[in-house]
């Protein structure tokens, strides 16, 4: 049944805090790699606001609420969370919402990711989602928090307004999380300084307040605005009766930004000092945090942050830097890759644009069903032996909202008008996605802008594949205007970082996958336009889906090599796009 109401532009975070004397919900959350602060779930929240009272400079344990957080736990005085089994720290943020939004009530939005398992919304994102709920719109457009996704009240689903992918969302009651009184402070973290009191002497508490040692230094050399540079003698710590937290010998040198470029997060590796290390200073060499260094990084962190606690010293350096590209090489040296034809494509204007008229495509893929399941149809959430949800929305003489379809390959049933409308709200290609299995009916096409690919044999080797040379590719769009295809046709659109340099190994298999890459090309699947999720940047080019790898010679960002597990996953990816093994003419 449709809601009533109009839909939504989204126009800000409707947060807004409310007067001083009033109570608010209280929300702890994290930063994630992707510059978004994530929400504790209410249960955690009450413990660590529990902890909170009894000491506001404590140590939340919340492996003691949560079993799946057995490895973190949170340091209110630097307002930070700590993994203890890699070293990784990110910032915690106390936040405040009116006792009438979403946490309030103990309500939760969730999406269903590839693993058939919900994610959470951030909270930001499930307050503007509830409260256009209670409103009774019928859809809600998220663009404007920089996100290019469309929420469908009717059929409870989530649509990316770019790739038409569509997802599954679900609204369940949860616990409510905390209320607290009282004035909002200033600051939403409290000043590092010393705690009170003797700790305890168990194996928990040294690496809680060894914990705390390590952050504080970290922020104290931020404060300074030292990055790189030696601090020289650190002032005595007394968060360990009388241990120093580094001696005055230690070269400290602490990298301020994110070694792995990712917002939010910081590491503290060992390994040798760029300059002379003082005799007696033990050392922990660690080439990179893929583990290939005389110790495991996670390993030498953590025995780095023990030692500080027991007053040792310990030399800390920068992390190594990513090796992105390959040394120089002449344009001699380009070879064309073996069985692939030419070396360059360009965008096929022939795939620019393919009207199709929607009932034609969907008959062309579908059979009608003369005797309907009593089942839900999934698109939009009403049984199939009623009338379609886009009844009065959508308005097709020959297709009438009582008919069922039934697609050819998968057979599973919808009612022809939500068919219908699902192709009017995709890239009218003349292709279909079936939403419950996501096979593919046709040749499906993206709505990438125009440019050139480029691909070669360079001879230098990747990690992993000392016997096999380097097929590189090179992606080159320029900036230009947004077509009737894009989110914001008329407006220009940006192209960051082009040309791309992506790597894949020149053998069977990385031949196989470029040649699948080159018909993704073709079809104009490889990238689109949308908001990115490393700058929040909207409007520009971004990636579609299916991963490259972009680092040449290490894989400290995660896109680079050994990864022995890439070419059978971009191969999936593809065939998720219907660019599959078998579309390829031996």
């Amino acid at each position: 049944m449709a809601r009533p109401g109009s839909g939504v532009l989204v126009s800000g975070n409707g947060l807004g805090y409310p007067p001083q004397n009033m109570a608010r919900v209280v929300v702890w959350e994290w930063l994630n790699e992707h510059g978004r602060w994530r929400p504790y779930s209410a249960a955690v929240c009450h413990h660590i606001e529990n902890v909170l009272k009894g000491d506001a400079r404590g140590t939340v344990v919340l492996g003691q609420v949560d079993p799946q957080l057995a490895p973190y736990i949170i340091d209110l005085q630097s307002m930070h969370q700590f993994r203890q089994d890699t070293g990784t720290m990110r910032p915690v943020q106390r936040k405040f919402y009116e006792p009438s939004s979403a946490p309030g009530k103990g309500v939760v939005w969730e999406w269903e990711n590839d693993n058939g398992s919900w994610t959470p919304y951030d909270m930001e994102i499930c307050v503007t989602i509830q409260n256009a709920y209670e409103k009774q719109h019928p859809w809600l457009d998220l663009s404007s928090l920089g996100f290019c996704y469309l929420i469908n009240f009717n059929s409870m689903a989530q649509t990316n307004r770019q790739t038409q992918r569509r997802r599954r969302l679900r609204r369940r009651m949860d616990l409510a999380y905390p209320l607290t009184m009282g004035s909002i402070p200033k600051s939403q973290s409290w000043p590092v300084g010393a705690s009170s009191g003797q700790p305890c002497s168990c194996q928990q508490c040294i690496l809680v307040h060894s914990t705390r040692a390590a952050s504080n230094a970290i922020l104290a050399s931020q404060r300074r605005k030292v990055y790189g540079g030696p601090l020289g003698a650190v002032r005595q710590s007394n968060t360990f009766a009388g241990a120093p937290l580094l001696s005055a010998k230690a070269d400290l040198t602490i990298n301020g930004q994110n070694n792995l470029n990712r917002p939010g997060t910081q590491r503290v590796s060992m390994g040798t000092a760029r300059g002379s290390i003082p005799p007696g200073v033990p050392a922990l060499p660690v080439k990179n945090l893929t583990g290939s260094g005389p110790v495991h990084p996670a390993l030498a962190g953590m025995t780095g942050i023990l030692m500080c606690a027991a007053g040792l010293p310990v030399c800390l350096t920068r992390a190594p830097k990513p090796i992105l590209h390959p040394p120089p090489v002449n344009k001699s040296d380009l070879k064309p890759v073996p069985g692939v034809n030419g070396i360059r494509r360009k965008t096929k204007k022939k795939h620019l644009r393919k009207g199709k008229n929607p009932e034609d495509v969907v008959r062309r893929y579908t059979e009608k069903v003369k005797v309907v399941p009593d089942e839900d149809c999934t698109i939009c959430m009403e049984r199939l032996v009623m009338s379609s949800g886009y009844e009065g929305v959508l308005n097709h003489k020959a297709m009438k909202p009582e008919l069922v379809g039934k697609l050819g390959k998968c057979g599973h049933m919808f009612h022809l008008l939500c068919l219908v409308a699902m192709y009017n709200n995709g890239n009218k290609d003349g292709s279909l996605q079936c939403p419950t299995c996501k096979t593919i009916y046709g040749e499906k096409t993206g709505s990438q802008p125009p440019g050139k690919m480029e691909y070669h044999v360079i001879p230098h080797c990747l990690p992993g594949y000392p016997d096999s040379k380097t097929i590189r590719i090179v992606y080159d769009i320029p900036a230009g205007i947004q077509t009737t295809e894009h989110p914001n046709p008329g407006k220009k659109f940006s192209a960051r970082g082009f040309p791309r340099h992506c790597y894949l190994p020149d053998n069977e298999k990385g031949r196989k996958v470029l040649r699948l890459l080159i018909m993704a090309w073709d079809r104009r699947l490889i990238f689109t336009i949308g908001t990115s999720s490393t700058t929040g940047e909207s409007d520009t080019v971004v990636w579609n889906e299916i991963h490259h790898k972009t680092e040449f010679g290490s894989n400290l960002t995660g896109h680079g090599y050994p990864d022995p597990n890439y070419l059978d996953n971009v191969l999936t990816e593809l065939s998720s796009q219907g660019v599959a093994e078998e579309n390829l003419k031996e």
